[in-house]
């Protein structure tokens, strides 16, 4: 019992994609796996304000050289903030990430639309709302509220936010959690976005989970209307 698995890295592999793909040797994986965590968690702290919900890594090699290279495409729901005045920024990010990896890094920047249905997103907005000091049970509501009806987007099928911590500075941690609409979580096909995010409050840190169910992936279907449209 309470035996609980990352949504995300449990339909890798069945409905969803890794997020550093490449293939090195034994004696290399070490290295390269660091390599990309540094990566990340450097691009995740010098881009928060711009909210990135998630980080690809992509490896291979120049053909002509025979230098690694690394593509780094980073989700980021304000694009602005990254790229800057004339790609300023996404320039200068660029050569930091080449002189701490020591290697040529391209870096691409994609657009995330309906932010409101991304839930790490949603968790790190939540966690910035307890932060500004807002009643958690009336920030949980409204980002339930924003992803079942949103304004612009897909509706959410389904959402549940957990909240676990000293909550409204109580002397007593416990977690408290909300949820509407379905959250198949042990259905592979199911396409559950998961979320963290860690609020630091005046009484301590508040861990903040969101899962978010967008409906399911079926890949004979995707497949069937491929061959559909090749024929048309």
């Amino acid at each position: 019992m309470g035996q609980k698995v990352n949504p995300h890295g449990m339909r890798v592999g069945v409905i969803k994609d890794w997020d550093s793909r490449w293939f090195t040797s034994k004696q290399a994986f070490g290295d390269t796996l660091v390599e990309d965590h540094k990566i990340r968690t450097t691009l995740k702290k010098q881009l928060y304000s711009a909210g990135i919900p998630k980080i690809e890594i992509e490896r291979t090699v120049d053909s002509q050289t025979g230098n690694p290279r690394v593509k780094v495409n980073v989700f980021c729901a304000k694009p602005g903030i990254v790229i800057g005045k004339g790609g300023a920024e996404s320039a200068k990010l660029e050569k930091q990430l080449a002189k701490m990896t020591g290697k040529n890094v391209n870096l691409n920047i994609v657009e995330v639309k309906g932010t409101s249905t991304t839930a790490q997103l949603v968790a790190e907005d939540v966690a910035s709302q307890l932060e500004r000091r807002i009643a958690f049970r009336r920030a949980m509501k409204q980002v339930i509220r924003n992803a079942m009806q949103p304004r612009g987007g897909v509706p959410a099928k389904g959402i549940k936010v957990t909240c676990s911590g000293r909550l409204a500075g109580a002397d007593i941690a416990r977690v408290e959690s909300y949820h509407e609409g379905t959250i198949p979580l042990q259905t592979l096909r199911a396409d559950i976005d998961y979320g963290f995010a860690e609020a630091n409050t005046t009484y301590g840190k508040v861990g903040v989970k969101v899962w978010i169910y967008k409906g399911e992936i079926l890949k004979g279907a995707k497949t069937a209307a491929k061959k559909e449209g090749g024929k048309q």
